[in-house]
């Protein structure tokens, strides 16, 4: 069956419900109707909690009949919830899942002017995601898209900013994909061994089990985006290692997807060493929180503010920003983050 999209007009009826409603200056109504019944159950979510959902963050009155769909709100307001309804019929067709963190992602990005784009990739362009075995993994915010884009694109990227906007995340999906396409042999990823303002002292066991503890996120976006066997498999064989920045030294780094983790915690001289690990058909990650710095002297000593503040502007070398909005985590998370970026500055 030929895909369809969700078709949009303005509608001057009164919605189907007959609660009285207080008029406004700029109130809009609209209408979406589908020709794809098999998604609505999907596209409404169990007992209408999609739908509730939207209205609560975009403050509009949702009524749903069969395949068709009214609005009611603000004018602003009516047009993101459309948008948002749409971009999620538009995922569902593509055979990806909706879950309200993804709902919440629309909502989110329905504030930029371009969403219609962002989910089909414009009329001629692919649309933007990263398959991996396990799932396909598409953009959920702005900066996001961006992050993509310069994945595909640029040798080195500095990705910045706080916890839960998917830095490390994205990056991890973007290395296992091109590890299963072939592109390159190895995925490489590293950060380094220090502590979050604490000291644990002597950490019982090998070599191995003392620094997997750090490596931790690591490992669980990995698992995330391939099967445990292939995981195990691929570190027993060595296509995928997973090693603090200390065992990068004397190394050339060829056919390989690298990434550096937690990159605010290396010295100037630490990050000069893995940047220049650099070989040939690789491609190499670096992320960081500025705002993050667990290494004794803070900020002026940290290796990726110095990086950053040399190469940025060179070209083949991309840097992307993320801020409290990109945070993809629970709300809470990006107020959390707003509040506390609002005290430090």
């Amino acid at each position: 069956m030929a895909r369809k999209t969700a078709r949009a007009h303005e509608e001057m009826a009164h919605p189907w419900s007959s609660e009285p409603r207080r008029e406004s200056a700029r109130r809009a109504r609209a209408e979406l109707e589908f020709d794809e019944p098999m998604v609505l159950g999907a596209l409404f979510g169990q007992f209408d909690s999609n739908l509730v959902l939207i209205e609560n963050r975009l403050g509009v009155y949702i009524a749903a009949r069969g395949n068709r769909i009214q609005i009611e709100g603000s004018e602003d307001a009516v047009a993101r919830a459309r948008d948002v309804l749409k971009g999620m019929h538009q995922r569902l067709l593509s055979g990806q899942e909706i879950d309200p963190g993804a709902v919440e992602a629309l909502i989110a990005m329905s504030n930029e002017p371009t969403l219609e784009g962002i989910i089909s990739g414009g009329n001629e362009a692919p649309p933007i995601m990263i398959r991996t075995r396990r799932k396909t993994i598409v953009p959920r915010s702005a900066t996001q898209i961006e992050y993509m884009r310069a994945l595909a694109k640029s040798d080195v990227i500095f990705a910045l900013g706080p916890a839960g906007t998917g830095k490390t995340y994205v990056a991890v999906a973007q290395a296992v994909s091109q590890l299963m396409n072939g592109s390159v042999q190895r995925l490489i990823l590293s950060r380094p061994a220090v502590e979050a303002g604490e000291r644990l002292g002597f950490l019982p066991g090998d070599m191995k089990e003392k620094v997997d503890p750090y490596l931790r996120p690591l490992y669980d976006a990995l698992y995330d985006c391939m099967p445990p066997e292939q995981v195990e498999r691929r570190l027993a064989s060595g296509e995928i290692e997973v090693a603090p920045i200390a065992f990068m030294r004397g190394r050339t780094l060829a056919d390989a997807f690298v990434i550096l983790d937690e990159a605010q915690n290396t010295t100037p001289a630490q990050m000069k060493m893995f940047l220049t690990r650099f070989g040939q058909n690789s491609r190499m990650v670096v992320c960081g929180d500025p705002r993050q710095v667990d290494i004794p002297g803070g900020d002026s000593f940290s290796g990726l503010a110095d990086a950053v503040k040399r190469l940025e502007g060179v070209d083949g070398i991309a840097t992307i920003r993320f801020n409290a909005a990109d945070v993809v985590r629970h709300p809470i998370v990006g107020r959390i983050v707003e509040a506390y970026e609002g005290k430090d500055g």
